[in-house]
C-alpha cells in the first residue's frame, strides 16, 4: 500500500511590511489617501479627509460616501484587537461625522 503524500510545509505568517491590507490601505487603486489619516486627533478632521479623497478620486467604482466609508470599515476591521478603546471610538464617530458631511442620518445610538 502506497504512503499517503504530505502537502508542502506550512509557512510562517509574512512580515508586518508584506501584508496585504497594509498595501491596500497604503496604495489602494480606489482613493489616494491622506497619509496618517486615519491617525488624526478628531474625527471630523477624519471625514474630512476621506470625503476629498473619495471626491477626488476619478479610479473609485462606486459613490464618494460609499468608497469613503468602505475604506474606513476596512481599516477598523483589519486594526481589529491593534485598536485600543480611545483610537476605536474614534473611529467609530467618524463614521458619523462622515454621514453628517455626505447628508445621511447618523447611526442610532446603542441601547
Amino acid at each position: 500500500m502506497p504512503k499517503p503524500t504530505r502537502s508542502a510545509p506550512v509557512t510562517a505568517a509574512p512580515a508586518r511590511s508584506e501584508r496585504w491590507s497594509q498595501r491596500v490601505t497604503e496604495s489602494s487603486n480606489a482613493l489616494d489617501l491622506e497619509p496618517g489619516v486615519f491617525t488624526l486627533a478628531e474625527p471630523r478632521m477624519i471625514a474630512l479627509s476621506l470625503k476629498a479623497s473619495a471626491e477626488r478620486s476619478t479610479r473609485r467604482k462606486a459613490p464618494p460616501f460609499r468608497s469613503a466609508m468602505s475604506m474606513l470599515n476596512f481599516f477598523i476591521n483589519r486594526a481589529g484587537r491593534q485598536l485600543n478603546a480611545e483610537q476605536r471610538a474614534r473611529l467609530e464617530a467618524a463614521k458619523d461625522e462622515l454621514r453628517d458631511l455626505f447628508g445621511r442620518p447618523r447611526r442610532a445610538p446603542p441601547r
